[in-house]
Formats: structure tokens, sequence, C-alpha cells
């Protein structure tokens, strides 16, 4: 096989004679070369790619686990927000239901102290108004809110024990008025004998009375002037049919010549009961009630004890 060469020196031309088998040989190897030329090539792009993706990959690792403590931290923040949530809604139910105590016991302490019971509702809120202020409004923060909720609870804890503790005090004293001995024995009846020194109405002597005779229609109603506990409920010498009465305190109260006795020793009895009928039992000219007050024992004077009720 001849190759003909071109030069550029004097314009000549020449050839090289090689064999069919040589051409080839140097084509394979020019084929070689070229494979591992680009053998090479992917080899480095290899590697390339290698570190690139192992690059890649610890910052998917790095977000993914900046993903999770995010989710994790929201998933406690809102436990967290739950309980707080819980613990308001619980408090709030304590102080409504102490309100409704408060509410309560202000209408019990309006109605003992005779207040208006109109002006002292408390069955609706306090009536208030004022200019609109919306444009300078602002809304309460949270934490303010909070403030103000436990502030409100202790006025309310404090409103609370000195409600009890007037209520207390209006109930001792209204109660030290009911076993004080105060008003009328009767409902009806004018009084037809007073305390002190008179004449015997059966030996016409001078001898001392130690109450006061009412007198009145026979089963009218003989009433307790003050609360107490019924001491004796009977027959007794010279007051017949007899009810007599511990208010407490050192007092009590007796009431004789009954017809009919309607409490028994023991029984607790209420200021303004009807504890018995007016009769004419016992050392007696006709229907009446003897009314005694005693003080430790010893029979007082009851005008200012009948009184004290007008």
């Amino acid at each position: 096989m001849n190759i003909i060469l071109f030069t550029g020196f004097h314009n000549k031309t020449g050839s090289i004679k090689v064999s069919v088998g040589l051409v080839v040989t140097m084509l394979l190897l020019l084929l070689a070369g070229v494979s591992g030329g680009m053998g090479w090539a992917g080899y480095r792009l290899g590697l390339d790619h290698a570190k690139t993706a192992s690059a890649v990959e610890p910052v998917d690792l790095v977000l993914q686990a900046a993903l999770d403590d995010q989710r994790r931290t929201i998933r406690e923040v809102r436990e967290q927000t739950r309980e707080h949530l819980d613990a308001l809604a619980l408090r709030l139910g304590q102080m409504q239901s102490h309100i409704m105590r408060l509410d309560a016991l202000g209408e019990r302490l309006a109605k003992i102290g005779l207040l208006d019971q109109g002006e002292f509702d408390f069955s609706t809120p306090p009536a208030v108004g004022g200019l609109d202020a919306s444009d300078s409004a602002e809304s309460v923060e949270l934490s303010e809110l909070l403030s103000d909720l436990q502030a409100l609870s202790r006025t309310i804890d404090d409103r609370e024990h000195k409600l009890d503790f007037m209520e207390e005090l209006i109930m001792n004293r209204r109660l030290q008025q009911d076993v004080h001995p105060t008003g009328r024995p009767v409902k009806k009846g004018w009084i037809s004998s007073r305390f002190g020194y008179r004449k015997d109405p059966f030996t016409g002597k001078r001898a001392f009375h130690q109450g006061v005779d009412f007198a009145g229609r026979k089963g009218a109603d003989v009433i307790s002037v003050a609360a107490g506990v019924v001491a004796w409920s009977g027959k007794r010498y010279g007051y017949g049919k007899m009810v007599e009465i511990n208010h407490g305190n050192g007092y009590s109260t007796r009431y004789g010549h009954n017809g009919k006795l309607l409490v028994k020793v023991g029984e607790r009895v209420a200021k303004g009961q009807v504890i018995a009928t007016m009769g004419s039992t016992g050392r007696s000219t006709g229907p009446h009630v003897h009314f005694e007050v005693l003080n430790n024992g010893r029979p007082v004077n009851p005008w200012k004890y009948l009184r004290a009720s007008k």
C-alpha cells in the first residue's frame, strides 16, 4: 500500500510504502487510546458526582433533623398551651362558683338587712356605661390578662371571707334579738294586772304579783316572745297548765293558766310560735295568760320587754 505525501518544500511529492497490517495496528492503537481516554473521563466524572452527592447528602440530613426538632418543639408548645388552658378553665370555673355563692350571700344579706331588692339585684350585672373609645382602645396582652385574673381571684376570696364574717355577725345579732324576750305573749288581749304589789283577787290582801296578766278570749293563741327550748310543759301549782321556755343567757319566760298546751319539754320553739291556747286553769278568775320574765331564776318586770317591740 502506497501513501502519497505532499510537502511544501520545493513543491515536491513523495510516497511511503506501508503494509495493510501496519495500518490496522495503528487504527487499533488509536481506538484503544480514545477508549481509554473516554474511560478515564468517565471515571473522573463519576468521582466528581460522588463528591457532589456526598456533599449534598449531609445537607439533607441536617435539614431533616432541623425539621424534626421544630415539629417536636411545636408539639411540646401545643401540649403546654393545652395544659395552661385547662388550668385556666379550671380556675375560671372555680371563680364562677365563688361568684355564684357571693350572689346568693348578697341576696341573703339584702333580705336580712331589709334592703331594696330592686337596688340590690344580684341576678343581673350592674349597669355601667361611658364614651366610645374604640379608636384609642388596645387589645389586652395575655400576661396582663393572667395578672388581672389572679388579682380578681384574690379579690373574690377576700370579699367572700368578709361577707361570711358579716353574715355571721348579722345572724348572731339576729339570734340575740330572737332569743331576747320582746313583745306580747298574745296577738289580741289587754293587760288586766301589772307586775308588782297588788290586792290578791282571792284573799284581798296585799301580795306581790311576779308577772303581767293578759286577759282575752278563751282558746286564743298564746305565743312565745323569743326563741328557745321548752323547759316545762304541764301542770304546776298556782299556774295551772304552764309552759316555761329557756332562752339562754340566763333568760326564761313563763306562760300560765293555759287551756291547752301545744309544745313538749325539749322542743325548740321560734319567736312568735304558738305554744298554747288561752284558758283559765289553776288559780285563775277567767281566761287570761300569766306572763313572767326571769333573769337567772329571779322574776323581773316584763314591762320593758313588752315595750321593746314597739
